[in-house]
C-alpha cells in the first residue's frame, strides 16, 4: 500500500516499538491517529513527528475496554471513511505460570491482546473492502510462533492474533484490502526487559 496521502490508526504508539512505527509512517507520508492511554506522551509524539500536530491527531483510549474504545473513537472515524490502514500494536505483557495470574488478569490479557484488534478490523474491514484497498497489520510475537515456559497467558493471545491474521487475509482476498501479521524477537528498548531493567539472556541476539 502507497503510504503517502493516507490515514493510519495506530495503536499502543507511545510504546518502544510503537513510536518507532509513527516514525516511520509519518517519515513515509501518512498521516497518523495515534492512540494509547497516555496523553502527554502521545501529544509529545504528535509533535516529534514529520508534519507535527497539524498533520496528526491523537485518540485517548484504554485497549482494555475495547468495546468502549471501538464504539467511542473506532466507529466515528471509520464511519467517515477516513481510516486506511491500521496498525495494531498494542499490547499487555503476560509472563507468568498460569496460576499467578487472576482471572482479571486473564481478561485483561484477552481483551488488549485479541479482542481489541478483532474488534477494530471488525469496524474497519467494511470501510477497506467498499474502497477496494487498503491494508490491517497486527503486531504479534515469536511466542505466538513458539511456546515458551511461563508464557501461557501472552501466548494464547498472539497464536490466536495469528490464526485471526491468516484467516481474515483469506477473507479479504480479492478486494483490494488485505492483512498482515508481523511477529517480532526480542527489541532492544522496548518490552518486557526494557521495561524490567534486566539483561536478556545470553545469545537472544
Amino acid at each position: 500500500m502507497e503510504l503517502a496521502g493516507k490515514r493510519v490508526l495506530l495503536s499502543g504508539a507511545t510504546g518502544g516499538l510503537g513510536r518507532a512505527i509513527a516514525e516511520q509512517l509519518a517519515a513515509e507520508g501518512a498521516t497518523l491517529v495515534l492512540s494509547s492511554r497516555k496523553e502527554p506522551d502521545l501529544e509529545e509524539l504528535r509533535r516529534s513527528l514529520p508534519g507535527g500536530a497539524e498533520r496528526h491527531e491523537v485518540v485517548v483510549a484504554d485497549q482494555r475496554s475495547p468495546r468502549d474504545l471501538v464504539r467511542k473513537r473506532v466507529h466515528p472515524l471509520f464511519d467517515a471513511g477516513d481510516i486506511d490502514g491500521l496498525v495494531a500494536n498494542a499490547a499487555l505483557p503476560g509472563t507468568g505460570r498460569l496460576e499467578s495470574f487472576s482471572e482479571e488478569e486473564v481478561g485483561r490479557a484477552l481483551r488488549v491482546n485479541l479482542e481489541a484488534p478483532i474488534l477494530m478490523s471488525r469496524a474497519l474491514a467494511p470501510a477497506l473492502t467498499e474502497k477496494g484497498e487498503g491494508h490491517m497489520v497486527f503486531i504479534a510475537s515469536l511466542a505466538g510462533k513458539v511456546a515458551s515456559p511461563r508464557a501461557s497467558i501472552y501466548a494464547a493471545t498472539k497464536f490466536g492474533l495469528r490464526g485471526f491474521t491468516l484467516a481474515l487475509r483469506e477473507d479479504l482476498r480479492g478486494t483490494g484490502a488485505s492483512a498482515s501479521l508481523i511477529a517480532p524477537g526480542f527489541v532492544r528498548d522496548a518490552g518486557m526487559f526494557a521495561d524490567s531493567g534486566a539483561d536478556a539472556p545470553a545469545g537472544i541476539g
